[in-house]
């Protein structure tokens, strides 16, 4: 294999969920792409890594100090929803239900991995409520270990702050999920988290 191709495989394969054969594909795929696409596409990630932001007020990602949610004034600032990463931001923006603020953590309380609460961002999102006008703060964190401890450590922090409404988003069986595939911790949640039909 030429030594141009493998060094491109081998930075191609650091990517996560690209396993050595993906990135060959992907390596072959811009072989056959016009020279300008790819270094268009170079250019872009190279910006990108250099110019992207931090929101100085949720930590969503920006190209600018305040993200383009935080600067939107048609969002309700009186909710705050609470997620682990960028990316879950974009999912639930996806689903055109919430128009609140978020709250970007930064990742979740990892013991094993070595992350405690002082590698999140909590202080920051107690600073913002500091400032007063947040009334309800949503946990939409993972229901993993270290997610249920994460939103057990914000829920102790957060109860410390008054007139806020804490809540988290519910848990249980997804939509089209069948009773027999469900563990007994999902079908626990299920049933507490249980809502009348309407």
């Amino acid at each position: 294999m030429s030594r141009l191709l493998d060094d491109v495989v081998g930075e191609l394969s650091r990517l996560p969920g690209v396993g050595r054969r993906t990135a060959l594909r992907l390596a072959m795929h811009m072989l056959r792409m016009e020279v300008q696409d790819v270094e268009l596409m170079a250019g872009a990630i190279s910006r990108f890594r250099r110019e992207i932001h931090y929101c100085s007020h949720c930590n969503n990602l920006s190209d600018r100090d305040i993200c383009d949610i935080c600067a939107d004034e048609t969002r309700d600032r009186t909710i705050v929803c609470v997620v682990e990463q960028v990316k879950d931001v974009i999912s639930i923006e996806n689903t055109r239900q919430y128009r609140g603020l978020y709250h970007v953590l930064g990742g979740i309380i990892s013991p094993m991995q070595g992350i405690g609460p002082s590698d999140l961002k909590i202080d920051l999102l107690l600073d913002n409520i500091a400032q007063g006008g947040i009334k309800e703060v949503i946990l939409a964190l993972s229901t993993s270990v270290e997610g249920e401890t994460t939103s057990f450590y914000l829920s102790r922090r957060l109860s410390e702050c008054t007139g806020i409404r804490l809540t988290s988003i519910a848990r249980g069986i997804g939509f089209g999920d069948e009773l027999d595939y469900a563990d007994e911790l999902t079908i626990a949640h299920a049933l507490h988290n249980r809502r009348p039909l309407e």
